[in-house]
């Protein structure tokens, strides 16, 4: 298991769904040598559209644009769809693991990197902020809480060798190729950062990183003295993740959960299952309800923060492919935790009388829920975790 390693002197931005495809699209605009774009969802509705677009529009300028898609989170419809128009633009494109020829993981990760100078990493999806994501086309009550960074310095370097390797280890090809691939990521260049931010970018697969995004979450949680804020969609992490929140709520430390809740009943259930070992060991939880909660961000103490795909799940910690940047800064930690503590704000705290007052039928239906889930989690975790 591999801990994070910063890099110094980058200018790390906090970007929200509101204003990441403002800055996205200008950036892809502006391309002059290459494109790499990895997502989980992509739509069929006008800001999709907007994206592919400007794909096509750097592909004429004879930008190399490479994009990768998740086969099951986009669909296999949409995604034969949106690779014909692509290549037709001549834009490469590659469908991560369709019908699940390679196993169950799924690609969840986020990246755009724009000539290795310019690198985008996050939780936002390439969909429309005010429309479901699991129900196409259908309104949210309010625009989808989400958020991503914008990295420039050299942590970009990083980001994009990544994204290289990933693009040629969805691919089928031969060493020769592979060889050029890697002497051309080692070319780009790196940019420096307007601020010295220390950043790293951890990952997520089933080769050498299987543990990496927990293990960053797990050491930044068990050296916390004053906070640990935490938003996510859906919270249904292992005993461990679950054990160090609370014994970091039993030494002082201030934990507060935000957690999503109203998209998947039997989600929703196994979150719940939780609930009475957290708040008695002092952990705060709120569930958040006023819409579509997407954003997977945490802070810590004054200056550790992450911004990325990673669920708090079984999922995304043993299973599928992820990707995070965890800042060490003061400034940006704070900037986080304002944002997070807006969520809180807008969100509805959950105690232990509240959970009093359930019946014996929806607690046993927590524990049944939290059983099935953990039983599907072993199956899909067999070769994995």
């Amino acid at each position: 298991m591999r801990s994070v390693t910063y890099v110094a002197d980058n200018d790390v931005q906090l970007l929200e769904s509101g204003t990441y495809f403002k800055e996205l699209l200008a950036a892809i605009d502006s391309a002059q040598h290459e494109i790499l774009y990895e997502t989980y969802i992509y739509a069929e509705d006008e800001t999709a559209r907007a994206v592919t677009e400007a794909l096509k529009r750097a592909a004429r300028r004879e930008v190399k644009v490479r994009v990768l898609v998740d086969w099951f989170g986009t669909g296999n419809r949409a995604a034969c769809r949106l690779g014909e128009e692509l290549v037709a633009a001549c834009v490469h494109y590659r469908m991560f693991n369709p019908w699940f020829k390679r196993g169950a993981a799924r690609s969840h990760r986020k990246i755009a990197v724009i000539d290795g100078e310019t690198a985008f990493v996050g939780g936002i999806n390439t969909n429309d902020n005010s429309l479901c994501d699991y129900a196409p086309y259908r309104p949210l009550p309010a625009p989808r809480w989400d958020f991503a960074v914008r990295v420039r310095g050299p942590l970009v370097e990083t980001i994009h060798r990544e994204a290289q390797a990933q693009w040629t280890r969805v691919g089928h090809l031969n060493l020769a190729h592979r060889m050029h691939l890697f002497r051309e990521s080692r070319k780009q260049p790196a940019g420096f950062g307007e601020h010295p931010m220390r950043a790293g970018f951890v990952v997520r697969d089933n080769l050498r990183n299987r543990r990496t995004i927990q293990r960053a979450y797990l050491q930044a949680i068990g050296r916390a003295r004053k906070r640990v804020l935490m938003a996510t969609p859906y919270f249904a992490p292992g005993r461990k993740f679950r054990q160090a929140l609370a014994q970091a709520a039993r030494r002082g430390v201030d934990v507060c959960l935000l957690i999503g809740v109203g998209e998947f009943r039997m989600q929703d259930a196994v979150a719940s299952s939780f609930y009475p070992q957290l708040l008695a060991a002092g952990v705060r939880i709120v569930e958040y309800r006023k819409t579509q909660l997407h954003a997977k961000v945490a802070v810590v103490d004054h200056d550790w923060a992450t911004v990325g795909s990673s669920n708090c799940d079984g999922l995304s910690l043993f299973v599928n492919q992820e990707a995070n940047v965890v800042v060490r800064d003061a400034a940006f930690a704070s900037s986080m935790a304002k944002q997070i503590e807006r969520g809180i704000a807008d969100g509805v705290p959950v105690g232990l009388d509240d959970l009093r007052q359930l019946g014996w039928v929806r607690r046993t239906g927590h524990e049944v829920a939290y059983l099935l889930y953990k039983l599907t989690m072993r199956i899909f975790t067999i070769g994995y975790a």
